[in-house]
Formats: C-alpha cells, sequence, structure tokens
C-alpha cells in the first residue's frame, strides 16, 4: 500500500517563499494594466471629444479646430498606448489582446481627421 502514496517532499515547491517568477509576472501584469487602462481611457474620450464636435455653420471654424486637435492628441497617444503595449508584451507581462485598444482608437482618431472630418 506504501507505494500508492506520494510524500509531500516530492510535492514541495522549489522556488523561494514569496518570490517566484510568477508572482513578478502577475505584479508586472498589474502595473502593466494601470498603466495602460488610464491612457486607454483618456484617448477614448478624446476620440469621443472629436467625435461629437459639430460646427454650428460655416462661421464656426473654433470647433473644426478642436475637434482636430482632439482627434490629432488621441492619435498621438494611441500611438505611444501602442508602443508601450508592444514593449510589455514583449517582457511578457501582457497578452497580445492589449493591441486592439490602440489600434482601434488610433484608426477611429485617423477616420475623424480625415474621412470623417467635420465640415465648415
Amino acid at each position: 500500500m506504501s507505494r500508492y502514496v506520494r510524500s509531500s517532499a516530492a510535492q514541495a515547491p522549489t522556488e523561494p517563499a514569496g518570490g517566484g517568477p510568477g508572482v513578478r509576472a502577475r505584479i508586472g501584469s498589474v502595473l502593466c494594466g494601470l498603466v495602460l487602462t488610464p491612457g486607454h481611457l483618456v484617448t477614448a474620450y478624446l476620440v469621443f471629444l472629436a467625435c461629437m464636435a459639430r460646427p454650428a455653420g460655416p462661421w464656426d471654424s473654433e470647433t473644426v479646430a478642436h475637434s482636430n486637435f482632439a482627434a490629432g492628441f488621441a492619435l498621438a497617444g494611441s500611438v505611444v498606448l501602442g508602443l508601450l503595449t508592444w514593449g510589455f508584451v514583449k517582457a511578457g507581462w501582457v497578452r497580445r489582446w492589449w493591441y486592439v485598444a490602440p489600434v482601434v482608437l488610433g484608426v477611429a482618431a485617423l477616420l475623424r481627421l480625415t474621412l470623417l472630418a467635420p465640415q465648415l
């Protein structure tokens, strides 16, 4: 009967307590999420502001300029966040699906600057 019973020493972890690579990866993932998520929220808000801007008439060039500024900053933010995401994915701290947010927000900002720009 003793040959079917495994000792608990064979199942003991070989990593030091409280500091294994799995714990470090989780902490890195949480920190990356805390950096990327607010950045994506700010970029999404800028895209929202750019898309909601409607000029009151042909004289309202100020609204068009504000929309272009918001879309331009959103495009720059999505590029920066895309590069950060690339670095974090290369380090193995986040997964590849984090690329979705900067790509979608960048495409939306680019479309607002070009094809869907407000007309005077």
